[in-house]
């Protein structure tokens, strides 16, 4: 019981100074069983708003302001210019459009300050859109929901993909580790390693007289994650 209690103490004064730097980092989250829950309770939360939400960008808005990631809430659209991929078949159908209908192609990073949170790939009927959605979406980075706004669009997931979990299949029914009985100075956990894609979301948007004008797919990074210390760290 000494032992612990020393252990504690010891992870509580670590934590207290990590907190006073305040730094934006990912390193916040350690590479034991409480970082990692930490780390899964966190995706799948935003993970679970993201689909059932109308707008991505303004769900990402609201992450952003909620966990602190940026002094500027906003997302802001980083615009890939020159990027092209062709339309499917398969997408053509879930638009409801023939193969001769013109269809838009935009690669944009959604950003909040220097973070990145997810990287989007956008297919749209210009045909359905009014002529000045698509003059902002040629020619601004605006982000893609707050553009068509206007349209009261709604949207539909069509996929949903996990890239990563940070507890691996089957961490429930492992057998705890024992303490050891020692009193020793119990070692900082290192940074819990995060890969730069976390989950993906491929959704059809739909205007207000149910035509379907937009596919998108959403790639979500770990930039997601990047809250100041003294947010990731348990109080």
């Amino acid at each position: 019981m000494v032992c612990w209690v020393r252990r504690t103490a010891l992870t509580a004064l670590i934590l207290v100074l990590s907190s006073g730097a305040r730094a934006e980092s990912l390193s916040a989250f350690p590479d034991d069983d409480s970082g990692r829950v930490r780390a899964l309770a966190l995706m799948q939360t935003l993970n679970a708003t993201l689909l059932s939400a109308r707008s991505a960008t303004l769900t990402l808005d609201k992450w952003c302001a909620d966990h602190r990631i940026a002094p500027q809430a906003k997302i802001v659209a980083q615009l890939v210019r020159g990027a092209d991929k062709p339309i499917t078949g398969e997408q053509r159908q879930r638009l409801e459009i023939g193969p001769d209908e013109p269809v838009a192609y935009r690669r944009v990073q959604l950003a909040c300050g220097s973070h990145v949170l997810s990287e989007a790939d956008n297919w749209y009927v210009p045909s359905r859109l009014t002529p000045e959605m698509n003059r902002v979406l040629e020619t601004t980075d605006t982000p893609f929901g707050r553009a068509v706004q206007a349209l009261n669009f709604d949207r539909k997931t069509v996929g949903a993909k996990l890239l990563w979990s940070p507890l691996p299949d089957g961490w429930e029914l492992a057998r705890p580790v024992a303490a050891p009985v020692d009193c020793a100075p119990a070692a900082a956990p290192a940074p819990l390693p995060i890969p730069p894609r976390l989950f993906e979301h491929r959704a059809v948007l739909y205007d207000g007289a149910r035509r379907p004008f937009s596919e998108v797919v959403e790639t979500y990074t770990s930039e997601v994650l990047a809250l100041p210390i003294d947010n990731a760290a348990p109080r």
